[in-house]
């Protein structure tokens, strides 16, 4: 990734603005090891204790993750997808619950907000998950389940809920994976239902389906 020669001033706050940006922008993806700290001395043209005061801040922020003796490693995306993974951790039904508040008003506000272009990436999206589905591709049905989700929350044009879903993405796409059936078993949940109340306008209806397929999650997840 270029970084940007930092200027004097501030240096620690303007190399984790750059680090930031880097992971943001999906240049450093999650689950992905940043570069060694004498690249990143080089690359940024400050000392090491700058750059380890600025891996330690994005530590702390949930950012990254430090694995002595194997590097450092992008934990999430934003400082709320951290959080999140912090209190969740790994409790699938945590995820869940979560996914339902959010997820249940955000098909209400669509099915009533949307437009017909934001409709027309929903019904594609859709189609490539089932695609992906039928051919038991597991890795793409994940990726486009994940893209469905956050496109039909940004379809309420609630900026806020928007933006407080976004900070689930690590923790949407882990779930997901998580509940995604073995090749053998082809008793997928279907969001068919979902896109069509969202098409028809039907705010009450596009609640209970999106409510009805967590729910069914968590029913099967039950400890």
């Amino acid at each position: 990734m270029p970084l940007a020669t930092t200027r004097r001033a501030g240096l620690v706050d303007q190399v984790i603005d750059q680090m930031r940006g880097a992971i943001a922008s999906g240049e450093w993806p999650v689950g992905q090891r940043i570069p060694p700290e004498p690249e990143l001395v080089t690359a940024l043209g400050v000392g090491r204790n700058t750059v380890r005061e600025a891996v330690r801040a994005l530590s702390h922020a949930g950012l990254l993750e430090v694995r002595q003796g194997d590097g450092t490693f992008v934990r999430a995306t934003s400082e709320l997808s951290g959080a999140v993974r912090r209190l969740c951790g790994s409790e699938l039904r945590d995820v869940l619950q979560v996914r339902r508040t959010l997820e249940v008003e955000g098909a209400r506000l669509a099915a009533t907000n949307r437009t017909d272009e934001e409709l027309l990436k929903l019904e594609a999206l859709l189609a490539e998950r089932d695609a992906a589905l039928a051919a038991k591709d597991w890795e793409r049905l994940v990726e486009r389940d994940a893209a469905f989700h956050a496109l039909l929350v940004q379809c309420s044009h609630n900026a806020l809920l928007a933006e407080l879903y976004q900070g689930l993405t690590e923790a949407v796409r882990a779930s997901i994976t998580a509940t995604v059936r073995t090749e053998h078993d082809d008793d997928q949940v279907s969001h068919t239902g979902l896109l069509e109340a969202v098409r028809d306008r039907d705010p009450a209806r596009a609640a209970i389906e999106a409510s009805g397929f967590l729910e069914e999650l968590l029913e099967r997840h039950r400890d």
